[in-house]
């Protein structure tokens, strides 16, 4: 069977949107640049999310230390070794919050990442109230001349786990903004966490719906990772029984449910999330991140299971 999105696989997958896209792999190559974020600095809070210690997912060769070039190359050798077929990359900034600066600093740093050769865009990870008018413009210009993705962190559709999570903004903010970006033609990424405290099965099924309303053109779902050290790690020793607790088994079946309800036309990044080795605080599941895909997919199969299959467009 082939699917809305062109292929036998079950999920609308973005490593088949990018052959399919650029007729070959593309790699992304994440950066951090050293930005901070409106919750940290004292704009609208301090302290950061409960959750994030970005630390404990960049790759070694991520220090904002290092120049942005210097890490994008160090990035290639890095996954030319893991990659080899992979020829065009994307600069990702991933850390923190990379449009929380002026215009023209932002533009000096894009701009030194589409300088290497070998990359073809950029894909910028920030906050919805860290954009306005004057970004997004420019985001639109140069989305005219190489491939750019701006992706937000919306990591819950419910005001109370945002306030609780020292998020910083609301869902109202998340649906804005990203509405505005699509409307600029700039495709918009969007990052969910399944698992924040006080969230049940039922408001992960919803949250599913309701995203699907939303003009994504992809989108990232994480499994909550309890990191040592954070606010969360420690609400977690206190009161365990506000979190949710996954099997790799059990993650993978609310997945799959999750999936049916989503719009087939977003392209789907990731279904799980990876920590790096001795930061979490719970015991992982033992398994890299295409081994989880595999059993995923396998579980689409045995239950005849697929992106959107109870998908309910207006």
């Amino acid at each position: 069977m082939i699917y809305p999105w062109g292929t036998e696989r079950r999920l609308n997958a973005y490593s088949d949107y990018f052959r399919k896209h650029f007729g070959q792999r593309v790699q992304k190559i994440t950066i951090d640049a050293g930005f901070t974020c409106p919750n940290r600095d004292g704009t609208c809070g301090r302290g950061g999310c409960t959750f994030c210690n970005n630390r404990a997912f960049n790759p070694s060769y991520n220090h904002p230390e290092k120049s942005v070039s210097d890490q994008i190359l160090q990035g290639m050798a890095f996954h030319r070794k893991r990659y080899r077929k992979a020829t065009q990359y994307l600069a990702y900034f991933q850390a923190y919050s990379n449009t929380y600066a002026e215009l023209d600093e932002l533009k000096a740093l894009y701009e030194q990442a589409l300088e290497v050769p070998g990359i073809i865009g950029i894909v910028v990870g920030t906050r919805p109230d860290c954009v306005d008018g004057e970004k997004l413009d420019f985001f639109q210009e140069l989305s005219q001349r190489c491939y750019v993705v701006v992706e937000y962190g919306i990591e819950s559709v419910l005001n109370r786990t945002l306030e609780r999570v020292n998020r910083g903004h609301d869902v109202e903010t998340s649906l804005r903004e990203i509405q505005e970006t699509a409307r600029r033609g700039i495709r918009v990424g969007g990052h969910m966490i399944v698992g924040l405290p006080g969230e049940s099965r039922t408001d992960f099924l919803e949250a599913a719906d309701l995203v699907s309303t939303w003009p994504l053109s992809s989108i990232k779902f994480h499994q909550l990772q309890l990191i040592k050290g954070t606010v969360m790690a420690q609400e977690y020793v206190e009161s365990p029984g506000d979190f949710e607790e996954f099997t790799m088994e059990s993650y993978l079946q609310l997945m799959m449910e999750m999936l049916e309800r989503l719009n087939p036309a977003f392209v789907v990044e990731r279904i799980a999330g990876e920590v790096n080795p001795g930061m979490g605080l719970r015991e992982g599941w033992g398994k890299r991140y295409d081994a989880v895909l595999r059993a995923f997919e396998e579980l689409l199969e045995k239950h005849d299971s697929w992106q959107g299959k109870h998908f309910k467009s207006d």
